[in-house]
């Protein structure tokens, strides 16, 4: 069946090798597509191919359920992993310690999602809330440092390590008064002091059970230090930086910006990826920034967005030139964003 490219969805097989208008390949036949996938059919300004639609696609399409990738088992693993933070922060509560048995049984179930999920931002927005802000944020740093590790070619199992050093980069905090964690309102210079000994406290914690030297061990110790050697707890700088340690870093910001708190507005996602792109020069890694950048971009294709004038219009393709602004549809028009500065995303809705 020959469709429009607009109208692919993620679980869809070609049925024909994929060319652009200079003849390039861009796609096998038999590919099952995913949305990188069909963001690369629009990178290439490909209009219609012809496709196989899933048996999944099709009931979807008949009773105008849920999408395709909005998965039941995503919401089981998340609470499955959220369960385990919170019974290791627990644990090294009370004993000083973590058990790796349970750090595995925790982050499982989301390392089971992985390979299915195919929107990491509806993953990401799936994770986001309002509660419990440590636990949520540890999850979601690990989810996006096992992303991260596996764009920059990490094998699979160092993407799972990185993935770990994520959910637990945060684990120190379990010795810190929980009256200062939970406070709803900006904290004291004392209190933001305190804050910054969690680097050394998770170490400490984690030593036990990972070794000195394991990226685990030493994410949890530097997530904090910064390029320009401005960070905590040890005023690092770039090659005296844990390559694992870097990359949480990077989810570390972003989590922590799109996150609602009590004393902090969520920030919109496009505008979070700017100010990372910001702080790759000189404070966080440029080249895991970017890459991220890179791979997140491509998720916001057919999102809708609100622009500051108030329109509404849908991301059609990303602009390689700037990853910022990029094509939209506004009704039957469509727009480049770098030729039209005076269209600015405000917004993107998922």
């Amino acid at each position: 069946m020959k469709i429009h490219v607009m109208d692919l969805q993620p679980g869809d097989m070609l049925n024909k090798d994929v060319f652009n208008n200079y003849g390039l390949h861009v796609l096998s036949a038999q590919t099952i597509l995913n949305r990188e996938c069909i963001a690369r059919l629009l990178s290439h300004n490909i209009d219609y191919i012809d496709i196989e639609r899933s048996t999944a696609n099709v009931e979807t399409d008949r009773h105008n359920n849920r999408p395709f990738d909005e998965t039941p088992s995503l919401h089981v693993s998340h609470e499955a992993s959220l369960s385990g933070i919170r019974t290791l922060f627990g644990q090294s509560q009370e004993d000083n310690r973590i058990d790796p048995k349970v750090v595995d049984a925790s982050f499982e179930p989301l390392v089971d999602c992985f390979p299915s999920e195919t929107s990491l931002v509806s993953l990401i927005l799936n994770l986001s809330s309002d509660d419990e802000y440590t636990y949520q944020h540890s999850v979601q740093v690990g989810v996006l440092s096992y992303y991260i590790s596996r764009w920059l070619g990490y094998s699979e199992e160092k993407a799972l390590t990185a993935g770990k050093a994520g959910f637990l980069h945060d684990i120190g905090k379990s010795r810190i008064d929980p009256a200062i964690l939970s406070k709803p309102a900006r904290l004291t210079d004392e209190e933001f002091e305190i804050i910054k000994t969690h680097p050394v406290h998770g170490h400490q914690i984690l030593v036990e059970a990972y070794g000195d030297k394991s990226p685990i061990s030493l994410a949890a110790l530097q997530h904090h230090e910064r390029m320009d050697g401005r960070g905590y707890p040890k005023g690092l700088t770039d090659s005296q930086i844990d390559p694992v340690a870097k990359i949480v870093a990077v989810a570390d910001i972003y989590s922590a910006m799109i996150c609602s708190r009590v004393y902090q507005k969520e920030q919109d996602m496009l505008f979070v990826l700017q100010e990372l792109h910001r702080l790759s020069f000189g404070e966080i890694d440029p080249h895991i920034t970017q890459t991220f950048i890179r791979n997140m971009i491509p998720n916001f294709v057919r999102k809708t967005v609100i622009l500051t004038s108030g329109e509404r219009g849908t991301i059609v393709l990303t602009n390689p030139t700037d990853f910022f602004r990029p094509f939209i549809q506004i009704d039957n028009q469509f727009y480049d964003l770098s030729e039209r500065q005076d269209l600015v995303i405000h917004k993107i809705l998922v």
